[in-house]
Parts: C-alpha cells; structure tokens; sequence
C-alpha cells in the first residue's frame, strides 16, 4: 500500500505477549497471522486476500500487470509464494534484525532457493525488471520476504537475487519496514535463528 500510495493507518500489535498468544491479535486475525487489513468493519486477514481486495478497491494502483497473460503470470507467482517455499520458511524465519550471516540448511532450503532464482531470473527477463513483472506489483509485495530471508541468511549469491534484491531493498517502503521492524522491542524466540 506504502508503495502504491494507497493511504493507510498501520497499528503495529505484536502477536504474542509474554503468556503466549495474544489475546488482542486474536480478536482480529482468526488464524493468527499478519497482516491484517481492516477497511471500515471488514477484516482481511490472508496475503493474496488482502492484494486482491486492495486491486478491486484501488484499480487505478495497477497492482497486476495490465496485460492479461503478464497478470495471469503474477498471480502464479504470488500464489507460488504464498503455497510453496515451506522448507525455506520454516528453516529461515524473516527477521529484519537479524545480521546477514550465512545459515547450514537443508537440500529442501536450497531446492527452494533454486526454484526462486530460476522464477527471478525468468521474471526479469521477460519483463525487463527492476521488479519481477516491470513495475511494482503485487508479486513483489509477496516476495518481499523472500528477499530478506535471502539476504539475512545469505543463501543465493545468484545475479538475478542481487539485482531484484537491490531493486526491492532501494524503495523508501522497504527501508521504512527495515528500520520499523528493528525497532520492535519484542522478540519472537523461534523467529531467532
């Protein structure tokens, strides 16, 4: 939403409190998981819902590529994200506070590292980058994570992955969530690998 100027109010409530689940996140996501999008008294609270919802409500955001095969690609490669990459996920939680060090993983991890650089490679090319269908979209807010996890676990040393990483990591967004996230001042124990 920063990206595409959409206004918003954020309200940042940790998921956990110091007994575990928290109580006041659980009042507005079912599952427990962020983000959650609030728009009067509707709650949205799953990725691919909340990007839909926002590309019905703001059509003149362009949040999918306006050709129709460019746009059909995009939701794959959104909804790649949000059902693959399970080992990479659980083995490399993001975490914006995290120092890049380099992590021993799996051959899964890495099955899956290899599959988002051959995605990333095959994106940019196609359609000329910086992000992986031209302009921003809402693939690359589903990938934002991805590139942190690439980055902080410093896993893919691939040209595509440091030049998407540099596109993603250069957007005034980005360095806002970098540094909001930093400043959390709670800490999640299996998000610290």
């Amino acid at each position: 939403m920063r990206v595409a100027g959409i206004p918003f109010d954020e309200t940042v409530i940790p998921l956990t409190d110091i007994e575990g689940e928290n109580p006041q996140y659980m009042d507005i996501s079912p599952v427990m998981r962020v983000p959650v999008l609030k728009d009067g008294e509707l709650a949205v609270w799953e990725s691919l819902a909340i990007l839909e919802y926002l590309a019905e409500r703001f059509p003149e955001a362009r949040l999918w590529p306006a050709d129709r095969k460019a746009r059909a690609k995009a939701r794959v490669v959104a909804n790649e994200m949000h059902a693959s990459f399970n080992a990479l996920r659980g083995a490399c939680p993001m975490n914006m506070r995290r120092e890049p060090a380099p992590l021993d993983v799996s051959a899964a991890v890495l099955k899956d590292v290899a599959r988002i650089e051959q995605m990333w490679t095959q994106c940019l090319a196609e359609f000329g980058g910086p992000y992986l269908f031209g302009p921003f979209s809402n693939a690359d807010a589903m990938y934002a994570p991805v590139v942190n996890r690439l980055a902080i676990y410093q896993l893919s040393d691939h040209p595509a992955v440091q030049t998407y990483t540099n596109a993603m990591t250069a957007l005034p967004a980005w360095e806002e969530w970098e540094e909001a996230g930093k400043a959390e001042p709670w800490v999640v124990p299996y998000d610290e690998v």
